[in-house]
């Protein structure tokens, strides 16, 4: 898989996406990451990539061309259009389960804008789909959009050890994830679960699913709900 992110930030994308398991992902090319300056496709001896809203109004508006010419050049190194994402607040809120379906496509390419957004023009010429990580708002895309990759990236193949790795964890199967133990067994006082300690393999993975239900219940009634009707 290869994901493009085009942004203002690039060396601010890096420094999260260089390090950790999609660093080292990236370094043994399991997957691909190309961080692209936008400024570098602006027309401008300025290389300005940003003016005043039509109709008035505080901030700036990122401009059509920079973006446009930055997306055909992508399309153009490809040879194909990717699959395009413009990290909106105005988009759907992110999940796994759209995580997981944007990890079966070979090219994502994605978007961040900054200022108060970007030229509607450009959004509706070449944006598949606008996904927001939360309801708040945020200075920029490059957060989100790194959010969205990180998540993508731990799901594709030889990225993770093996895909029980993320098959397990929290929301992934609709459930919280149980909860973890390891050395010393005894910390200031504390033990841990018997259970833990019995080698049952079959008990072992009827308490992790009992608390999974527990935590879920307890924490987040509205995936609870979901995970419990979906079962009937």
């Amino acid at each position: 898989m290869k994901i493009e992110i085009m942004t203002l930030f690039p060396e601010m994308c890096e420094a999260v996406l260089g390090e950790s398991i999609v660093g080292r992902a990236r370094k043994a090319g399991k997957i691909d990451v190309h961080c692209r300056q936008i400024r570098d496709y602006s027309t401008d001896k300025h290389r300005r990539v940003d003016d005043d809203p039509y109709g008035g109004g505080m901030g700036m508006v990122m401009q059509c061309q920079p973006i446009y010419d930055c997306y055909r050049a992508v399309c153009e190194e490809l040879g194909t259009k990717p699959h395009t994402i413009y990290m909106s607040p105005k988009g759907k809120v992110f999940t796994q389960q759209r995580a997981a379906e944007l990890a079966k496509m070979d090219d994502i390419l994605i978007i961040c804008g900054h200022y108060e957004g970007v030229d509607q023009r450009v959004i509706d010429r070449i944006v598949d789909e606008e996904i927001s990580i939360g309801d708040y708002v945020l200075t920029g895309g490059e957060l989100p959009a790194m959010v969205v990759t990180d998540c993508i990236a731990r799901m594709c193949p030889g990225v993770l050890s093996a895909d029980i790795c993320f098959e397990e964890e929290s929301i992934y199967g609709g459930l919280l994830e149980y909860p973890h133990y390891t050395r010393p067994e005894i910390w200031e006082g504390e033990g841990i679960p018997p259970v833990l300690l019995t080698g049952h393999h079959k008990n072992i993975a009827q308490w992790r699913h009992d608390e999974s239900l527990r935590l879920t219940r307890e924490k987040r009634p509205d995936l609870y709900e979901k995970y419990i009707k979906k079962s009937d």
